[in-house]
């Protein structure tokens, strides 16, 4: 492998092009330095999605031999903001956090003084829908019922998902939004990951919850969950239900992953890993991941990235003060 690395390099030299990016500290990118040593933050603790897109970059860009070594290490608290300001001291120049949905949310209920707008964006990768689902015996089979049902009867409903402020409250402000129902009456159920909500579903202390489709569609499958529909563009292949636009809510929402680097670097180092993250994209290696883990493929990089993240912000931020938590 190492053997064949080198020629490469040699190749892309003689051809007088880019690679992508150097692997030292922030001084000194020369146009023709592979990327020596790469590392990708987790800004969460190991298991979970972030760490799971971190490692799977980790075993792509190594089996294709992007870069000279890749190294995955975990910055876990508060929504990811724990690793955001990590990432605003990094002086590196081959340096990416995986970032995401949640973060969004985060930075704005942890009120941090580093925001993603400080990060340079390098591509976004993936996206998963959501799925809001009750028990196989709920009486609500389709979404208005719910939604008529909190209308109606406000706190009396609850609602399981995520942490507060994540991507799974934020789809249920959303859903009510779009019914004109007060957000007041949402009870809103979080807990810290999948496992917990769907225990609190199937011993029937829920009514409904709400998650990445992959943290139910096995219990959809076994007919213990009804899914009253998904929150992205199209329907979603596993699962029989309709989409909330479909159903005419209006509502969309991907839960989407992606990559960041420190603000602070050049041009041209960002143009490098902008690069490498693409050749890893384009990989066999990372589209067998893709498969490997059910991921939406929605590869998106440099000034569109940026354009999509800033949009989510500008979104997402009115959502969380309706639901009061953001002042």
């Amino acid at each position: 492998m190492a053997g064949q690395h080198t020629r490469l390099l040699a190749a892309v030299a003689a051809a007088g092009l880019v690679l992508a990016g150097c692997g030292g500290g922030g001084s000194g990118v020369s146009a023709t330095d592979d990327v020596d040593r790469l590392e990708i933050m987790a800004p969460a603790d190991p298991g979970g999605g972030w760490d799971q897109t971190a490692r799977a970059m980790q075993a792509a860009i190594s089996g294709a031999d992007l870069a000279g070594s890749v190294q995955v290490s975990n910055v876990g608290g508060a929504g990811g903001t724990v690793g955001l300001q990590k990432l605003a001291n990094e002086r590196s120049d081959s340096y990416l956090m995986v970032t995401g949905l949640v973060m969004v949310g985060a930075v704005e209920t942890n009120e941090v003084d580093k925001r993603l707008e400080d990060t340079t964006p390098i591509a976004r990768l993936t996206a998963e829908d959501e799925v809001v689902v009750v028990p196989a015996d709920s009486p609500y089979q389709t979404i208005d019922d719910l939604l008529a049902a909190v209308a109606e009867k406000g706190q009396g409903v609850s609602i399981t998902g995520g942490s507060a402020g994540g991507t799974d409250h934020i789809l249920a402000a959303m859903l009510l939004k779009a019914k004109d129902i007060d957000p007041a009456k949402l009870n809103y159920v979080a807990y810290s990951g999948g496992g917990e909500s769907l225990a609190a579903l199937l011993g029937g202390k829920v009514d409904a919850g709400i998650s990445g489709v992959g943290e139910y569609v096995e219990q959809i499958k076994a007919g213990k969950l009804r899914a009253l529909g998904t929150s992205g563009p199209k329907e979603h292949p596993e699962i029989k239900a309709p989409t909330f636009k479909q159903v005419g809510t209006g509502v969309e929402l991907i839960n989407w992953r992606g990559v960041v680097a420190p603000g602070s670097i050049s041009v041209a180092a960002k143009d490098r890993l902008v690069k490498l993250v693409t050749d890893m994209h384009a990989s066999p290696q990372w589209q067998e991941e893709l498969k490997k883990k059910g991921w939406t493929d929605t590869f998106q990089t440099g000034h569109d990235f940026n354009t999509f993240l800033t949009t989510e912000i500008g979104r997402i931020q009115p959502v969380l003060k309706e639901i009061g938590l953001v002042k």
